[in-house]
């Protein structure tokens, strides 16, 4: 791939993946917050200062090399979780459920914000590939992360959520699989399971979603 696309590319998703990153982290520490854990605002994490939570390994380094190694074709990439005590949530079990969905839910709302900005540029009759560009990214990148991190497995959030919703001896054996589960999830990725099997058919869902609730918005942006 010839060095002026790679470079536009990046520029493209640079500031939609540091915004999708951010947010998910910021998300997680503020409802942990809400719900009696102080852990992560006391280190400073919950923040929009995305510094605070990029990873230079996890967030620059793997995916950069990934997409240079594969031409684009497979990228993968981690933040910095924010820590979480769950003992010290109001209601442990039940909380976790919440924060760990509020970080995918931060990137529903982002995909349906950078969809809206898109039919905003279209309506203006704005052009400018780049930023048409930057916007298909947005949506992307965040139905990319919802998806992905709501697979049901520890330590991502659906795996989290999971344990929050199932009986206690069914969680607790669930739990004991965090330590690998990172490996696991990676071997998964790596074979192309989880793409087949769970972020094609799950990205599908998410896109009828999005193109759902911006029924309205398409019909009154047609009506001015």
């Amino acid at each position: 791939m010839p060095l002026d696309q790679i470079i536009q590319t990046v520029a493209i998703y640079a500031i939609p993946v540091i915004f999708a990153i951010t947010l998910h982290e910021a998300a997680h520490g503020y409802a942990a917050k809400l719900f009696g854990d102080n852990t992560a605002y006391m280190l400073g994490r919950v923040t929009l200062n995305p510094l605070k939570h990029i990873d230079p390994m996890g967030t620059i380094v793997v995916p950069l090399l990934l997409y240079f190694a594969t031409a684009g074709t497979f990228l993968f990439g981690y933040a910095k979780p924010v820590p979480v005590r769950f003992s010290h949530l109001k209601h442990p079990k039940k909380d976790m459920v919440w924060v760990a969905l509020a970080g995918p839910g931060s990137n529903l709302i982002q995909s349906a914000l950078w969809a809206l900005v898109y039919l905003l540029l279209l309506k203006l009759n704005i052009s400018e590939r780049f930023f048409i560009e930057m916007c298909q990214a947005g949506v992307l990148v965040n139905v990319v992360m919802f998806a992905f991190n709501l697979f049901p497995l520890p330590p991502l959030d659906g795996g989290r959520i999971l344990v929050g919703l199932l009986p206690w001896k069914q969680a607790a054996a669930l739990s004991r699989i965090e330590p690998w589960g990172f490996y696991i999830v990676l071997g998964l990725l790596l074979t192309d399971i989880i793409s087949r099997f769970w972020m094609h058919p799950m990205m599908s869902v998410t896109y009828w979603f999005l193109d759902t609730i911006l029924i309205p918005i398409r019909l009154l942006l047609q009506a001015i």
